[in-house]
């Protein structure tokens, strides 16, 4: 796998993920002396070539005059959040995306999730955005640090977790209830639908509630990546996290 751009790459030198760096000729010397000292810091190799070979590499030139090459991010095992959580000492928060299909805001979501603490992140194997690059990017590094769990079926996952007793929400901008009015201490799991298309019938119904995050502006939706950090904030400052 192969990430691009100079704070990606230099948060998987920091992190250890990289398995080899590639920098542009030509770029500015304060950023190569940051990443060669991040590489030997990290026995990681660094090479310097032509900036065409980078463009010709990637498909773009919009990336910085760096990228790094990255092992293949491996899914986890779906009991790995509950692990995770006991290990933790804490109720389970979960974020569930369903049918996300744009790479930018799933990454965008496991960013936010741990940051904010959540003890993973589940998608749908069909029709939603795999773990590429692009999401590996936009996590910047988070994927690492994240139980990242597909499942076959979602409606039926979430039946299986409410079999275990965690509560499920959903978010549907004509909801009536509010994140301010629930208790988040229980184990929980969010429910973040497709932009436009919000959440399936099948899984909708499996909900224990919908909620809406109010809004005083003119423009009638947030974008969803945004929409799951600001529930995330909610449960973990109502928890007093």
């Amino acid at each position: 796998m192969i990430i691009y751009g100079k704070q990606a790459v230099l948060e998987a030198l920091r992190q250890r993920q990289a398995l080899r760096v590639l920098v542009a000729d030509g770029l500015k010397r304060d950023t190569v002396t940051q990443l060669e000292r991040l590489a030997r810091e990290t026995d990681v190799p660094l090479e310097i070539v032509p900036r065409i070979d980078l463009d010709r590499a990637l498909s773009t030139t919009q990336h910085q005059g760096v990228a790094a090459m990255l092992p293949e991010v491996t899914l986890s095992d779906p009991e790995e959040p509950f692990e995770l959580a006991r290990t933790r000492g804490e109720r389970l928060l979960l974020v569930i995306c369903d049918h996300l299909s744009d790479p930018r805001n799933y990454g965008a979501i496991i960013r936010s999730a741990e940051v904010l603490g959540a003890h993973g992140v589940v998608s749908e194997t069909r029709r939603s955005a795999p773990l590429s690059a692009t999401v590996v990017k936009t996590a910047a590094g988070a994927t690492s640090y994240l139980p990242l769990v597909n499942v076959t079926n979602l409606a039926r996952y979430i039946e299986s977790l409410k079999s275990r007793g965690v509560w499920i929400y959903g978010t549907d901008a004509a909801a009536t209830t509010s994140p301010a009015s629930i208790d988040w201490d229980r184990d929980t799991a969010l429910v973040i639908g497709a932009e436009g298309r919000g959440l399936r019938r099948l899984v909708r119904e499996r909900c224990d509630d919908l909620l809406a995050i109010p809004m005083r502006g003119r423009v009638g939706s947030l974008n969803a990546s945004v929409a799951a950090g600001i529930l995330l904030y909610c449960v973990v400052t109502a928890r007093g996290s």
